[in-house]
C-alpha cells in the first residue's frame, strides 16, 4: 500500500482543449472496457447457470459475447496506446541519440495516427456496405452493422492517442511513448 494520494486517472497533462479531449477519450475507454468486461462476465455466468441449473442456455449469449469482444478489443487498442503498452520494435530506435529518438517518436506517432484514421475511414465504409445488405443477427435480430460500430470508434480513439502523443513530444522536452508515459524500460518507465 502506498501513501501516495489518489490522483484523477483521467486527468491529462496536455493544455486546454487537447487536455479536455485526452481526458474525454480516457473516460470513454474506461467505460467501454469496464462495461464490456462486466457485461461479458455477467452474460457468461448467466448462461452457465441457465445451462446447468435450468437446463436451458440463453439463446443470445454467443452473439452478445461476440459484440462485446469487438467492443473490448477496439477500446483496448486505444487504452494500450494511452498506456504506452503497444508493441515496440526498437533496436535501431534505442541506439539513436536522444534528439533523433524524439524526432523518430514524433514521426512514428504521426504515421501511426494517420494509419489509424485511415482504418477508421475504411471501417466506416465497411459498415455502410454491411448496412446496405440488411443482414440481421439470427438470435438478437439486430442489424449486423450495429455490432461493428465499435471498430471505427476504436480506430478513431487510437488515432487520437497517437496524434496527442506526437503533440506531447513536440511541446515537451522529454520523449513520451504516450501522453502520460515517458520513454524507457522496466524501472525506467515513469507513468505520470
Amino acid at each position: 500500500m502506498t501513501d501516495k494520494p489518489h490522483s484523477n486517472e483521467h486527468a491529462s497533462s496536455l493544455p486546454g482543449f487537447l487536455g479536455t479531449l485526452d481526458s474525454a477519450i480516457s473516460r470513454i475507454e474506461s467505460v467501454m472496457l469496464a462495461a464490456g468486461v462486466i457485461l461479458m462476465a455477467t452474460n457468461t455466468i448467466s448462461n452457465v447457470i441457465g445451462r446447468f441449473v435450468f437446463q436451458s442456455s440463453l439463446f443470445f449469449s454467443e452473439e452478445l459475447n461476440r459484440i462485446l469482444i469487438i467492443m473490448i478489443t477496439f477500446a483496448g487498442i486505444s487504452y494500450a496506446a494511452r498506456q504506452g503498452r503497444h508493441i515496440r520494435m526498437s533496436a535501431i530506435y534505442d541506439a539513436m541519440p536522444s534528439r533523433i529518438r524524439k524526432f523518430m517518436m514524433i514521426v512514428i506517432s504521426l504515421v501511426t495516427a494517420t494509419i489509424m484514421f485511415g482504418l477508421c475511414y475504411y471501417a466506416i465504409n465497411y459498415i455502410g456496405t454491411q448496412a446496405s445488405r440488411g443482414r440481421v443477427l439470427p438470435s438478437l435480430q439486430i442489424p449486423v452493422w450495429w455490432t461493428l460500430v465499435w471498430v471505427p470508434v476504436g480506430f478513431f480513439m487510437t488515432g487520437m492517442q497517437y496524434l496527442l502523443t506526437a503533440i506531447k513530444n513536440i511541446v515537451e522536452k522529454d520523449i513520451y511513448l504516450s501522453t502520460n508515459v515517458l520513454e524507457g524500460y522496466d524501472n525506467d518507465e515513469i507513468e505520470i
